[in-house]
């Protein structure tokens, strides 16, 4: 007999992080909630990691997901940025991990192909599919709307990377 499993989709970014969480039992996905974690810009770069840290740590804490994906980083022609956006993603893979959560990562293309079809397409086509794929999805801007989408990906591979992941083990 199959269980519900709750998945935690983490779209990763100094400004902001988006998270969605959704429920998924075989092939059908319900959604459960999303939203987006702040940094204050004006703050030094130790103190916005923090912010980030303990605003997913309360996502995590009320939602109490079972498996968590994050959407691994691509590299910018800006190398500052580029290493920020990776500690602020080391934060998103961070705060799960603590929880106990296995942490699997995606690329970007690799998500927009599990919910669009195709690995390339625009943010418009990643939200028309959420509202066909799970109706009652609710969503505030595209950091949430990639987080659930990440979820998504997540839910449909979760099962080969369970046999992966056991490879890697045995």
């Amino acid at each position: 007999m199959q269980n519900t499993i709750r998945i935690i989709g983490i779209d990763p970014g100094l400004r902001r992080t988006g998270w969605g969480i959704i429920d998924t039992l075989g092939n059908s996905l319900r959604f459960v909630a999303s939203g987006t974690v702040t940094s204050d810009g004006d703050m030094d770069l130790a103190s916005r990691l923090c912010q980030l840290h303990d605003g997913l740590a309360e996502v995590v804490h009320v939602h109490q997901p079972h498996e968590a994906a994050v959407e691994q980083t691509f590299v910018n022609k800006d190398a500052v940025a580029t290493l920020k956006l990776g500690q602020a993603r080391g934060i998103a893979m961070l705060v799960p991990a603590r929880a106990g959560l296995q942490v699997s990562e995606y690329a970007p293309n690799a998500v927009k192909k599990a919910v669009i079809g195709v690995g390339h397409g625009e943010k418009r086509q990643i939200h028309m599919m959420l509202k066909i794929l799970m109706p009652k999805v609710e969503f505030k801007g595209d950091d949430a709307a990639d987080a659930l989408a990440i979820a998504i990906c997540h839910a449909h591979n979760r099962g080969s990377n369970r046999m992966r992941q056991a490879a890697l083990a045995g």
